[in-house]
């Protein structure tokens, strides 16, 4: 925020009632054109540059641990509009940019309450960066649906858990009578009824998933009393509308019965609820041609050498060419929803989440993707040897540069060809009239609060040295039984 602050931007901060949330613009005539930083974060390595997972000898300790490299994204959105911003002033343009500091896109958080609250509206087009595994930009096939829910059980033992007890109130037998099964119990039993129930929600005939997190269990000891308090979190991405409130019905129904089965109260707060991404052709070859013009970014031979390193370290061959080969073409988009569609059932059109889809049910959207150094001998994006690279400067530097630049050269494709972004309204217009109505209006009411006072981890520096705590909170969401 310094530095758009410096560049002349006015910063609302806490926009979207979200304290973390920014809404940063500038200029004052002209298209309306959003861009965005996303900033959350995995564990990976704190602070100290401690790993939590020790690497084997040899691996250099100190490399940030984050699985989408968002500190790229947020720098390369941010170059983008800085460049296209200063071609502006240089040349006498006018355009409207709104930047947008967006927390939460690991549970899908603000771009949900930034939408329900209009921040979206005003935009005559968006464009969405994400560092990934390709030079790629996305065509037809998007995002699904993201639902996510916390479920609160409390032992508040409004109601006796027996209606009377066989043995007197004395001192001596207080520890022999029985208590409510309690928040604990409630917690065990609705894991082990969303897992018995989980194959009844949706048939297997497409991609779509269920994921669980506890964020609370009991924190307190052993005891004759029963356990107080505990919070699971539920996460579903499916294809559909219907799909995603049918797994909620059953959750809830779930919640409900496990609550009467152990003498708790039971409450939903939802965390989001987004719909899934709408295309924009028009957008995505025009953002396709300038990443060929521009082609990919070399890389310095020290990146090739550490990934080699990072491949011994995994008791490994090394390799000439350690990284996968997308790393250094650009992936045209019908191939990408080719090898996607290999996946998915023909009626199924979304796969995956990522709140960014918000912005295209509001303003023609494009969505694109710059490589960033990943193993070839290793799978998956999560791996700690591909996190490594992203704090490795020539490594991840080159990744955000292309992508920033891909952001303010369509930016100003945007402002010149007054027909791109005629063309990309048009389609915009034309797919939101062939969409389910549902999807028009955002599935969070406008006056939705984020649910900041949930007890997500908190990390602070203590006696002990540098941890995470649960902070203390009443505020559950809707009271279900």
């Amino acid at each position: 925020m310094r530095l758009l602050r410096e560049e002349g931007f006015e910063v609302e901060e806490g926009s979207g009632g979200m304290p973390t949330a920014f809404h940063a613009t500038w200029g004052t005539a002209g298209p309306h054109l959003g861009m965005y930083a996303e900033y959350d974060a995995s564990p990976g390595y704190n602070q100290d540059k401690v790993p939590y997972r020790k690497p084997r000898e040899g691996l250099h300790p100190w490399a940030p641990g984050f699985t989408d490299a968002h500190s790229a994204l947020g720098v390369g959105a941010l170059a983008g509009a800085v460049a296209f911003k200063r071609v502006l002033e240089r040349n006498g343009l006018d355009a409207r940019i709104h930047f947008f500091g967006e927390p939460a896109e690991k549970v899908c958080g603000s771009k949900a309450v930034h939408a329900a609250k209009g921040y979206y509206d005003q935009l005559d087009a968006a464009l969405s960066y994400h560092p990934l595994s390709d030079n790629v930009v996305v065509g037809e096939i998007t995002g699904c649906l993201y639902g996510s829910v916390v479920f609160t059980f409390e032992c508040t033992e409004e109601q006796p858990w027996i209606g009377c007890d066989v043995f007197d109130a004395s001192e001596a037998s207080q520890h022999n009578t029985v208590r409510s099964p309690g928040a604990v119990d409630a917690l065990a039993l609705m894991i082990s009824s969303t897992k018995a129930t989980r194959e009844n929600m949706f048939p297997r005939t497409g991609a779509w998933s269920l994921n669980e997190i506890v964020l609370g269990g009991g924190n307190a000891t052993a005891d004759s009393l029963p356990p107080r308090i505990t919070q699971i979190q539920y996460t579903w991405r499916v294809p559909m509308l219907n799909v995603q409130e049918q797994i909620y019905e059953v959750l809830e129904r779930c919640a409900v019965h496990v609550a009467a089965i152990t003498n708790t109260v039971v409450s939903a707060r939802w965390v989001t609820k987004i719909r899934p991404g709408l295309p924009n052709l028009a957008l995505a070859r025009a953002a396709e041609d300038i990443m060929i013009e521009i082609g990919p970014p070399t890389r310095d031979a020290s990146v090739a050498e550490f990934g080699r390193q990072l491949e011994i370290s995994l008791g490994l061959e090394p390799s000439d060419q350690p990284f996968i080969g997308t790393l250094e073409r650009v992936t045209s988009m019908t191939e990408r929803d080719e090898q996607i569609r290999v996946t998915l059932p023909p009626w199924q059109h979304h796969t995956g989440a990522d709140d960014y889809s918000e912005y295209s049910w509001h303003t023609p959207t494009l969505r694109f993707f710059t490589a960033k150094p990943l193993l070839s001998q290793v799978d998956g994006l999560s791996h700690w040897a591909n996190n490594a690279m992203n704090g490795v400067e020539a490594a991840i530097d080159p990744t955000w540069i292309y992508g920033g630049q891909i952001v303010g050269a369509t930016a100003m494709r945007l402002v010149e060809e007054p027909e791109l972004l005629a063309s990309a309204t048009a389609e915009f217009a034309e797919r939101r009239a062939d969409a389910p109505e549902e999807y028009l209006t955002p599935l969070l009411p406008p006056d939705f609060a984020a649910p900041i006072e949930l007890p997500w981890p908190e990390y602070h520096t203590t006696p002990r040295g540098y941890e995470w705590v649960l902070p203390t909170t009443s505020a559950f969401g809707q009271r279900l039984a």
